[in-house]
């Protein structure tokens, strides 16, 4: 078992959340308000919507090239020998610019060798970081460079991926897997869907803040439930951010 700890350690689950790069679709720059009427396009030949721009409110934030990142929150276990207590670390990256939320993140990633763990994290999460860094004209972190490399090679886990078991047709929320597990909800306060109104509305970047981590603690959870631990196995949440 202790073997398998130090292998946990080495895994950072995170979870981010996104807006959309503007409060309103008249703010985006004319080149960028082209482009994104062309998307609506796609989107509205499901929804029938009609006015142009009226779904950036609302869809923007779930694409890089229209969004950004505004929160980062991670945590990683850490086994405390002396007393026998496994701890689950977290710290968020949330500031009020983008560019110094992804430079503290991207600082952390390159720190140790981490395997990266996030519920739709190959679809959504790893892409969208990659994107919005590369966009914030960072260099890319190692963790998060997969060209070139043979699968086996990249160090990407995630959650939705292993529930599937190779069903890839099937798509299973976090809070599903959730609820099946008994893990408490993350959703006690906001969810995704109202990310973009907490920020733009009401200025609300705590709660993202307390959200996320949240959502990131569930995800480190579901992970152990995989791995067949057992709900009560002791663990104390120590959040880095108060020691800061």
């Amino acid at each position: 078992m202790s073997g398998f700890f130090n292998e946990l350690e080495n895994i950072l689950f995170l979870d981010i959340e996104t807006a959309s790069l503007v409060a309103d679709f008249d703010l985006l720059p004319v080149r960028l308000k082209e482009e994104w009427i062309k998307k609506e396009k796609h989107i509205k030949m499901r929804e029938q919507e009609i006015e142009a721009g009226s779904l950036f409110f609302a869809r923007a934030g779930i694409y890089a090239e229209f969004g950004k990142v505004l929160c980062v929150g991670v945590g990683y276990f850490h086994s405390m020998e002396e007393s026998s207590k496994l701890e689950f670390r977290t710290k968020s990256f949330c500031e009020e610019n983008e560019y110094d939320t992804l430079a503290g993140f991207v600082e952390l990633l390159e720190k140790k060798p981490w395997v990266l763990c996030a519920h739709n994290g190959k679809e959504f999460d790893f892409p969208y970081l990659s994107r919005r860094i590369l966009i914030n004209r960072i260099p890319l972190p190692e963790p998060l460079q997969i060209a070139g490399k043979k699968p086996w090679e990249v160090r990407h886990l995630d959650t939705l991926e292993l529930w599937k078991f190779g069903d890839y047709k099937h798509y299973t929320r976090l809070e599903l897997l959730a609820a099946i597990f008994d893990i408490p909800t993350s959703k006690e306060g906001i969810d995704g869907s109202m990310v973009n109104e907490a920020y733009y509305l009401h200025d609300n970047l705590q709660e993202i803040r307390e959200y996320c981590l949240k959502d990131v603690w569930v995800t480190a959870q579901v992970y152990l439930a995989f791995q067949g631990f057992p709900p009560d196995l002791e663990i104390e949440i120590v959040n880095k951010d108060d020691s800061e």
